[in-house]
């Protein structure tokens, strides 16, 4: 069963019939030759060639797409939208070559009784794979078209009695929260962004959210929030004890974002740099 928290973390948003699923998955299958394409940008090597013939392919697909596609990626139903976030293009397109250390990472250290949290859970990938190998996810996401699409794939995915999503933010305070909303890219969108369409949307901190559900010690922490992460971590440090830090974390690593170093928090918290990866670090106590 999936849950949707309302109240004080936000009220889910209406749906709309392409974003969250008035239509159930399957209604936006990909026609023959969007299937081919898709098959063929999946089979091709992370090399520089197999990059360049993968994005040129795309274009292919891209060019006009009014809608979404339905599509399986990690054994997953997905319902993406390529248009307008670079996270689901390339779940669509290229999913060998999305986080590959990360979900690796993930699969092997996350089981039954485990607890994810995945802060910034955009459309719901680590959630969905956290989900599939036994964990309970907590899935948090802000914007409300975004959230509608995650709430829609934990829904498809058959994954749901293992899944909570939560609108709203993290920070390091109760209350609202302005996040700036990148259209060209929502997945890039949040409270450090700069030059789109302002929001205000309902936070809470991440020990507040731990306590609201339950969570004594999360097995993992994912938290991708666009250079926000300084302030989540800095509030949390200072109010969680160390038997409440989670076992591992994978951090955007966003250092030219921050007003505090992320990494050397953690450090000062106890966790050692296990690998740094293209966008991420992973650190584990």
């Amino acid at each position: 069963m999936i849950e949707i928290e309302t109240g004080d973390m936000g009220r889910a948003p209406a749906m709309d019939t392409e974003s969250a699923g008035s239509l159930p998955f399957g209604a936006y299958a990909p026609n023959r030759f969007q299937r081919a394409v898709i098959a063929f940008t999946r089979r091709r090597k992370e090399t520089w060639l197999g990059k360049r013939l993968s994005f040129f392919a795309r274009r292919l697909v891209l060019a006009g797409l009014k809608r979404p596609l339905d599509v399986e990626a990690y054994d997953v139903p997905f319902r993406l939208h390529p248009t307008d976030n670079l996270c689901e293009k390339r779940i669509l397109f290229t999913p060998q070559f999305f986080d590959t250390a990360e979900r690796a990472y993930l699969a092997a250290h996350l089981g039954p009784d485990s607890h994810f949290i995945d802060i910034g859970a955009n459309v719901g990938i680590y959630s969905l794979l956290a989900a599939r190998a036994g964990a309970r996810a907590l899935a948090i996401e802000p914007q409300p078209a975004v959230f509608a699409r995650l709430a829609f794939n934990i829904a498809a995915s058959g994954l749901g009695d293992r899944v909570t999503a939560v609108q709203g933010a993290v920070a390091d305070r109760d209350g609202a929260l302005e996040i700036v909303i990148d259209e060209r890219n929502l997945g890039h969108s949040g409270a450090a962004t700069e030059g789109g369409r302002r929001i205000t949307v309902p936070c809470t901190t991440l020990l507040g959210l731990l306590d609201k559900h339950g969570i004594e010690r999360p097995d993992l922490l994912k938290i991708d929030v666009e250079g926000a992460e300084d302030i989540i971590l800095t509030a949390f440090f200072e109010a969680a004890p160390s038997e409440r830090h989670p076992g591992a974390i994978i951090l955007e690593n966003a250092p030219a974002r921050w007003g505090t170093d992320c990494v050397a928090l953690c450090r000062d918290n106890g966790y050692r740099l296990a690998e740094t990866t293209h966008m991420n670090v992973i650190l584990v106590r």
